[in-house]
């Protein structure tokens, strides 16, 4: 495909869309009132909508500022991409399935099938440069692509050869305005496991089901059961073996928010967040060691997924990694017999305000219930069944948190607890009780938006909520 096609089908399409959003329909767009007087500037600010994108999803583009081409839908797609050179080959139609190698070395591209070709004139580059384009998950770009092309370099058999530079999301988006909050397919998320005993589960909206038979997972939900042996005191009893067994049910949202063009080229505001639904349930017993200082963390499930946001004609590329583990730390001495069932809702993520800069946002609304609760002897024991979670646009990463729901025991003097028996025998005091804690931190590459960089890393700060589930207190 000749250089000058790209920058005619640029071209073309930028004018065919007469705004960023004037090919939605009217009611796709935010449902606000507008006054008369909002008439007149409605051409230029758009509330676009935010919804999965559909599986073939299209590439956007935009030209320079002040070119008149704002963001559009175009068929032209990234062929491949070498992270390493920044180079990509853009071609027209059905994207390629499989990437192509990447240059090792300016001279080696010279002399191959990438070289400029001499039909492509100095003019011809001059009005491609200055492009930005947003792509989905393409060969080399695993986390999707969003750039600015600085140079058109030449003709190849597989499409036009491009060098790029990082771009950013004001770019595309303008003036516009965007908010929704998008569920992430559970079937798409990509699974490692890290015990051999982890099972995995998920439901979706069609009554599509897969995991154990007789798992029930709510729609929109996926679910990881495991099960496995801890470190039990030294010299402990055979009957004393430690291990914990449980489930996590998560059913996760990805929130978007961009507030248009704010003071110096930055939106005015912006958010990127995870949230979702929450339900665990899991079982101590026996007699676990474990430092009280330094907490066992024991991954077992790795999964991640590259949910794409229709935001008006542009594809968002959000990238989703969460890691499953369960967490145990105790003195060796207390042996307990404990099942607790938890559910709830988490909200982490980072919000940008004019003049405020970035601040986080943690929240979680979670309760438990004591399913079944023995302690033996005096100690302490604290488990947690949570998940870490970033969450990151285009392969950078921009906000972190850590999910951390707990069970704690706790007993001093001679003690034999059960929630099974009326009454405890005791000559100290003891106590089970339920909690969350959630933590994480907001990245550099947030500015991923067009926000300033952040020059450090800011806590999400800790959220801790603890109640009693049993103890002689109660």
């Amino acid at each position: 495909m000749p250089a000058f096609a790209v920058t005619a089908l640029l071209f073309a399409a930028g004018c065919s869309s007469p705004a960023s959003q004037a090919e939605q329909p009217a009611a796709a767009r935010s449902q606000e009132t507008q006054s008369p007087d909002d008439t007149a500037t409605d051409a230029a600010y758009h509330s676009l909508t935010v919804a999965a994108a559909p599986t073939a999803t299209a590439t956007a583009a935009a030209g320079p500022a002040g070119s008149g081409r704002p963001a559009h839908k175009t068929t032209l797609a990234i062929s491949s991409y070498d992270s390493r050179t920044r180079r990509a080959v853009i071609s027209q139609g059905k994207k390629s399935t499989s990437p192509s190698p990447p240059a090792t070395s300016p001279s080696a591209s010279s002399s191959s099938a990438s070289s400029p070709s001499p039909s492509a004139s100095a003019a011809q580059h001059e009005a491609a440069v200055g492009d930005v384009i947003a792509s989905a998950p393409a060969p080399g770009a695993p986390d999707g692509l969003l750039a600015k092309v600085t140079k058109v370099i030449g003709e190849t058999d597989r499409g036009t050869e491009v060098q790029t530079e990082p771009a950013t999301l004001n770019a595309l988006l303008g003036d516009d305005t965007a908010k929704g909050t998008v569920p992430v397919d559970p079937a798409s998320f990509d699974v490692d496991k890290l015990l051999p005993d982890v099972k995995v589960s998920w439901s979706r909206a069609g009554d599509v089901h897969v995991g154990p038979k007789g798992a029930t997972v709510p729609l929109g939900s996926l679910r990881l059961d495991v099960s496995a042996e801890v470190p039990t005191a030294e010299g402990a009893p055979v009957s004393a073996a430690a291990s914990v067994s449980g489930f996590v049910q998560v059913a996760p949202q990805v929130d978007f928010r961009y507030g248009g063009e704010g003071t110096d080229a930055a939106p005015g505001s912006a958010y990127l967040g995870v949230s979702g639904d929450w339900t665990s349930g899991w079982a101590v017993k026996g007699r676990a060691a474990a430092s009280t200082t330094t907490p066992l963390r024991i991954p077992f499930a790795k999964l991640h997924a590259d949910p794409v946001l229709q935001v008006g004609p542009v594809p968002v590329v959000v990238n989703l990694d969460l890691t499953c583990y369960f967490q145990i730390s105790a003195d060796g001495k207390v042996t307990v017999d404990v099942e607790q069932s938890l559910k709830g809702d988490f909200k982490a993520g980072g919000t940008f305000g004019a003049g405020k800069g970035w601040t986080p946002v943690s929240a979680s609304d979670m309760t438990s219930t004591p399913v079944r609760t023995s302690v033996t002897t005096a100690g302490n024991v604290k488990t947690a069944l949570g998940a870490e979670a970033s969450v990151g646009l285009y392969g950078t990463v921009g906000v972190t948190a850590d999910l951390a729901p707990y069970l704690r025991g706790e007993a001093s003097g001679t003690v034999q607890a059960s929630s099974d028996t009326t009454g405890a025998k005791t000559t100290g005091t003891w106590g089970l009780y339920g909690g969350v804690d959630l933590s994480g931190t907001l990245r550099l590459q947030l500015s991923v938006f067009g926000t300033p960089v952040l020059q450090r890393s800011i806590p999400l700060g800790v959220l801790h909520r603890e109640w009693q589930l049993a103890g002689d207190s109660l």
